[in-house]
Parts: structure tokens; sequence; C-alpha cells
């Protein structure tokens, strides 16, 4: 199901005049009085940032007021910002000021019919608008999963900008994820496997059963393990835009054949310089080897496995997840940053 796109309000103003006085000239020594200027109107921290030279818009929301700045990048490609809900029970309270942000084609942000946009040099472009927009500068990039293949990409190419970098669930290549999707699928009962096969034979990949075996062996055991979901994880879901994850990944996990199928970043790593954290999670559809992988070759890094976590760990391993990020957070601005390897 896709979310149908929410268009915003634009600001009128109201034009401005002046009543001619008979005693202008008596007044003429009187300072005159300034015009007031147009109120100031409260948004709840919710702004459209025109990207593009204006042709589209995407929406942001301020959340907190603390002096730690966090720009986060959801993944997908496609999804929205709703899963990351949670951040708001963790992140303030610790003096964290962080920004929801729905890429271009996801939730409250345009969703224009154009698959030439769903590149991932055009979305590291648009983060780097919505920074510039943001007037962002020293401050943390979050992404996870897609977002996470997103933040390595603005880093290597605007890292300049950045105090700290954190990658969540993401390896450095697509055909690393595509190699462990493959290690997790032989895992799965052999009466599964023979309906993904049957399906995938015939290209028929939206197929109930299909989308149900998907469901049942891999998304509820390595995706998010809580039951039920949480409601914003479902309704993140639900506002999936279907035509910018299949033009970029493709039908689902286990058949990647969109644009960022070759993406390759494991040779460009070491040129990650700011400090960095790499989260992983026990049951992740990322490898946990990739994740070790990817500290090992960013030089500035550290490295987080939750234990009890999946692809979703800030929901499903929650307590350890937000005590490494905070944590992480915490260290690069009190100046005790050091590299640790788990």
């Amino acid at each position: 199901m896709t979310m149908s796109r929410r268009s915003f309000l634009a600001a009128n103003t109201a034009a401005a005049f002046t009543l001619a006085s008979p005693f202008a000239a008596l007044a003429s020594g009187i300072p005159k009085r300034k015009a007031a200027g147009p109120p100031v109107v409260r948004t709840g921290g919710a702004r459209a940032i025109p990207i593009d030279g204006g042709k589209y818009r995407v929406w942001v929301k301020k959340i907190g007021t603390g002096p730690i700045h966090v720009l986060t990048l959801h993944g997908g490609p496609g999804v929205t910002h709703e899963y990351f809900e949670c951040f708001e029970d963790f992140l303030p309270q610790a003096g964290i000021t962080f920004w929801y942000y729905d890429q271009l084609g996801s939730g409250f942000s345009d969703q224009p019919d154009d698959t030439s946009l769903w590149t991932v040099e055009r979305f590291r472009e648009e983060v780097e608008q919505v920074r510039a927009a943001l007037s962002l500068d020293n401050f943390y990039l979050f992404g996870q999963s897609w977002g996470g293949m997103l933040g390595i990409e603005y880093a290597l190419k605007y890292q300049k900008h950045l105090k700290g970098l954190v990658i969540s669930n993401m390896t450095a290549s697509v055909p690393s994820y595509m190699a462990y999707a493959d290690v997790l699928r032989s895992r799965f009962p052999k009466e599964t496997l023979d309906v993904l096969a049957k399906y995938e034979a015939k290209g028929e990949y939206h197929a109930p059963e299909y989308e149900k075996a998907i469901f049942e062996t891999l998304y509820t055991k390595h995706l998010c393990r809580l039951d039920p979901w949480p409601e914003p994880v479902e309704r993140t879901f639900k506002h999936l835009n279907p035509k910018v994850y299949e033009t970029m990944q493709g039908p689902n996990e286990f058949v990647v054949n969109g644009t960022f199928k070759d993406w390759d970043r494991w040779s460009d790593l070491p040129k990650i310089t700011v400090p960095t954290l790499l989260l992983g999670a026990k049951y992740d559809t990322m490898s946990v080897d990739d994740i070790r992988r990817e500290g090992s070759l960013i030089p500035n890094s550290r490295v987080h496995i939750c234990p009890n976590g999946s692809h979703l760990a800030m929901w499903d391993d929650q307590e350890d997840y937000f005590r490494a990020l905070i944590g992480f957070l915490k260290d690069v601005e009190a100046g005790r940053f050091g590299a640790k390897k788990r």
C-alpha cells in the first residue's frame, strides 16, 4: 500500500499598505514606528525543504532542543521516518536533538512518478541539500539499512560537515548483503524453499503465498522479532512506496536486481575518518561478520552488536541499542571516544 502524497499549505503574505496623514508635515520630526513583521507561525518543528532547484519538497521535523544534533536517514528505499518514532523516548532526554526526514518519494515528501530520480547519487545530493537548508555543520549523520548505505555515500563526499557517523544495520556492499540473504535462506524449511522457488520461476513476486512465506520465515525472525510488531513499524511498512523500493532494490531481499545491485564500497571505507559507530544485531538480515569487517576498515570506529536484536534492533533490543547509540554520541562530545571492536 502506497501512501498518497500530502501537499503542504503555502503561506500567504499580506500586502503592506500605508495611510496618508494630514499631519505628516508636523510629524516629520517624530521617529517613525517600525512596521510589525508577520507573526511567527509555529509548526511543531515540521517544515518542507525545497530541493532540486525548487522542483520538489521534502519533509523534515525537528525533535528536541539539546546541543547534540543528529540527522536521520531511514531505510527502504521508499520506507518512511515512522519506524524511528521510538527515538523520541530516548534521545531528547539525553540532550540530543534529531530530525526526522522523509526522503523524496517517501512519507510526507513529494512522490514524483519518475524512476530516473531513484539513484544512490541523486539521494546523496538530496541529503546535502537538506543539511544545507537546516544549517547543520559539525553534526551527526545516522543512517539505518538503506539509510546506512546513504550515510556511507554522504561521508565519502561530504564528511567535512560531519562530527560523527552512525551506520546501523548495513553492510558495505549489496553483493555482500545478497550473499548473507542466501545463507539465511538456506536455513528455511524445505516447504518454504519450494514455495519461493515456484513463484520465483514464474516471476510472481507479489503472489500472496510467496509474500506470506517471506514474512513468516524472514521478517518475523530477522527484520523485527517482536510479536505483534509495534504500531509505528506496521505503519511505516503500510506507507512503503514500492516504486522506489523495486526500482532501486528489486522485488524483495532475495531478488535484488534494481539500480543499486552492484553497489560496493568496501575499498573506500578507510577514507571515512570521522568517529563512526557501526551497529549490528545477532539476528539481523546483515551479517555480523560484515559489520565487524566494516569496523576493521574504518579507522576511527566502534562496533556494537546487539545480542538480542534483528534488523530493527531499535525495537527488539531497545535498551541495548540506545545505550550504545547514546554512549557513542556522548563519548564523542566529551572527547573520550575510542575505537571498540565487539
